[in-house]
């Protein structure tokens, strides 16, 4: 039996059933491998790589945990490789950055580099449907939030925002650290601060930003598409420097917001 495997094996320190892991991953990238491809069965695999039966269901589980693969039992069963999930793959990176305690500044010190370009790219790509789905998020913000409940549907609509122009978005990267920081504020932002005082001014410049961003997506002007995206982002960051310079200081206060 031909390997199709072979050259692409992985360090010996390595744990055998990871040395598995690695082989298949790579051979996924060199031959160009295309979800739905089915691998060969457990006893092929054992024969390809030489070992036992635990093994190779052992770095199948792997497979299956990471998202590469679907796990399919009987006649017909067998590893079929699969997409990676975006929100498996974007929660798996916020667990890694849990505990690192990104900041509101830090998030944004990228954002504003990668929202301007993820929107220019987007802007003769949007269908109406998009379009209207961006209106229809941004009315949500239009009026004041009577309690907590309804401010943190407005948030979570700001960044829903953000998230329609990044699944419209055909460069890979741009689009999921897009989305991935949308998830990131989710995580780190919105529901540590959502129960501080209204940021009113904020919550305005938001919503100024989005109305003026799909009037230029309506008229296809991806010059001011870019130049409206970085002065909201400019905007964004500035707001949330001021708010953790505060609560760093120990000043926040109803008065202050």
């Amino acid at each position: 039996m031909s390997n199709p495997f072979e050259g692409l094996a992985s360090p010996k320190k390595m744990k055998r059933s990871d040395q598995i892991v690695e082989s298949v991953k790579r051979w996924v990238v060199v031959q160009d491998i295309q979800p739905g491809y089915r691998l060969p069965n457990e006893k092929a695999l054992m024969e390809l790589f030489e070992c036992s039966k635990g093994t190779v269901r052992e770095a199948l589980k792997s497979l299956e945990v990471q998202g590469l693969v679907t796990l399919k039992t009987g006649p017909n069963g067998g590893a079929i490789l699969a997409r990676v999930p975006f929100p498996l793959a974007s929660q798996l990176l916020r667990n890694y950055l849990h505990f690192q305690n990104p900041t509101g500044p830090d998030i944004y010190r990228l954002r504003k580099l990668v929202e301007p370009e993820l929107a220019a790219l987007v802007v003769n790509d949007l269908t109406d449907a998009d379009i209207e789905k961006l209106e229809e998020l941004t009315e949500q913000c239009s009026l004041a939030p009577k309690n907590l409940e309804e401010r943190l549907a407005q948030r979570i609509a700001e960044l829903d925002f953000h998230s329609v122009l990044a699944e419209r978005c055909k460069d890979p990267l741009l689009a999921f650290i897009g989305q991935f920081l949308n998830d990131l504020i989710k995580d780190l932002v919105i529901y540590k601060k959502v129960q501080l005082p209204e940021q009113q001014d904020f919550s305005r410049d938001n919503l100024h930003y989005h109305r003026e961003l799909i009037k230029a997506f309506r008229s296809k002007d991806t010059d001011k598409v870019r130049l409206l995206m970085s002065e909201h982002m400019a905007s964004a960051e500035r707001f949330n420097v001021e708010l953790e310079g505060r609560l760093a200081k120990g000043f926040l206060s109803s008065a202050e917001l």
